[in-house]
Formats: structure tokens, sequence, C-alpha cells
């Protein structure tokens, strides 16, 4: 068992510190509301501590999921980052979905530091973080993520190597440009169904076991045909991390229409008051649209 920091404890990192935990791990946690990690230490035990610094300090492997490229900088950089209290040869472990450029920045600020930087992005939203079942795609030298990957599995089902720094957070982009066209064909088969005086249900048990089938279809056609949108990723989060793909596609020449238009489409959610609604809220910007 090792001595493993968590830094941030929103839906994704609340639970996955507590697999390290329930793991046996010895864990040491920060977020930037104080009372979020004193109340994670009431139910989990370990240490709270009120700084990166303070809480990266003696740890083997220091893990972060925050928000986005400027929160992954703040924890880990500046005289209270966690970079400042991390001891040479320690493993730092991102699983925020951030840029590939901010990852090679920080994973080259980390090496003159002595540190391993490994990016480990994950999918399975907040379901799959609260039961453990996360795919974590991760870039970073072999030696970094051999040592971090048995840490990593207390809440994966799944755990690849796919380069060197910023590979994973690269593969994340292209998991995030693969669901947005696949929610928003979903949620105009859905859409078109019920136009057609079609029973959703009865329109998904023939065909969810079929070539249009996916995660999606299982796990979201109720709750979108029912106008719930309150069960996963946020549409503010898809927003950030398509802007991510767009800008990166620009920088490759990759050509991204089909993305480029549903981040619109996700816009459109924004401006309708749903951003904090799961990404399955493409369904109601149509039927908003249809009357």
């Amino acid at each position: 068992m090792a001595k493993v920091t968590f830094l941030g404890l929103g839906v994704m990192g609340y639970p996955m510190a507590g697999h390290l935990a329930a793991k046996g791990h010895e864990v040491t946690v920060y977020n930037r509301t104080f009372a979020k990690a004193e109340a994670w230490v009431k139910e989990h035990g370990g240490t709270a501590a009120k700084t990166p610094k303070e809480a990266a300090e003696g740890a083997e492997f220091v893990m972060a999921c925050v928000g986005n490229d400027d929160d992954l900088r703040a924890v880990c950089t500046g005289d209270d980052g966690a970079f400042a209290g991390m001891a040479d040869g320690t493993v730092f472990v991102d699983h925020t979905t951030v840029s590939a450029a901010v990852t090679r920045e920080l994973a080259e600020v980390a090496q003159d530091s002595g540190i391993a930087f490994v990016d480990a992005p994950v999918s399975g939203g907040q379901a799959g973080a609260e039961n453990g079942q996360l795919v974590i795609m991760c870039g970073g030298t072999e030696a970094a993520y051999g040592r971090a990957e048995p840490v990593m599995e207390s809440y994966a089902k799944l755990c690849k190597r796919l380069g060197e720094s910023g590979a994973g957070q690269l593969c994340k982009s292209v998991n995030q440009i693969c669901i947005a066209g696949l929610v928003q064909g979903l949620a105009e088969g859905l859409h078109f169904a019920q136009k057609a005086g079609l029973d959703g249900r009865d329109v998904v048990e023939v065909i969810g076991g079929g070539a249009a089938g996916s995660w999606q279809m299982v796990n979201r056609y109720e709750t979108m045909l029912d106008d719930k949108f309150d069960f996963g990723f946020a549409v503010d989060w898809m927003r950030k991390d398509l802007a991510i793909c767009l800008a990166t596609a620009e920088e490759t020449g990759a050509s991204l229409p089909v993305t480029a238009l549903v981040d619109q489409f996700y816009k459109d959610v924004q401006n309708m008051g749903g951003g904090r609604h799961d990404t399955s809220s493409l369904i109601s910007r149509l039927r908003k649209l249809d009357g």
C-alpha cells in the first residue's frame, strides 16, 4: 500500500479518492473548499490538507482531478503548489481533462524537479467513478506509468498507456469527439420517433441490440424520453472539452465539422439554461425547435 495524495474532490475525485482509501492506501486529500476535504476525511479516514503543497509532502503518488488548464496549473505550481511539496521520484498523476499543451508544459516542469508525470484523463462519468469502473487513458514514460498503474487500478476497469506525455489527453479528445456526434444522433433518433408517433421505448428495444446500439442508448434513452437530465457529465464541462478538441484540431489540421456543429448545439442548450444538465439534454434543444 502507498501514501497517496488526492487533489480535487468534485463529483469524480471524491469517490475516486474513496476507492484509494478502501483499498488500504494512506490517503491525504486537498480541496479548494476545505470543508469538502473535512467531510471526505470524516467519511473515509485519512488526512485533510489546506494547500496542495502540504497535501503532497511525504506522498509517493499525487493524483489530481480538478477543473481545467488553469486549475491544474494552480494546484501544481507556485509556492503552495503540489510540485513544491513533492520529493524527487514522486509520481504525479493528472486525471483532469486538459489540453495536451498544458500537460506537456507541466510534465517538463515536473521532470526538472525530479517528478514523474502521467496524464491520465478518465471516461465513465460519475457512475464510473462511484463504482470504480473508469476507463483511464494515459501518457508518460513507461516507467512512470508502470508505477502508477497499480494505484489507478483502485478505481479503473481498464487502464492503458497510449504514448508519451500528452497522449492520454489526445485520446480523451477522441473520446469526446465520438460521444458528441453519437449523442446528437441518439437525440435526433428519439425525437424523430416521438414526432412520428412511435413509442420510444419500443423503438429502443428493437434497435438497441443492433448496429444502432450504444452505451448512451442503453443508459440514457429512458431519461431522454422523460426529459430528465441530471445524470452525469454536464454540458458546461462538455463544451470545455470540445473547445480543447477543436483547438487541437486547428493545430493539427484535422477537420471536425460534426464536432464543431454539436458544440454550437450545446451552446444553445446553455442559452436555454441547461448548462448543468447532462450531455443527453441535446434532445431538449430539438423539442424547443419543433414545439
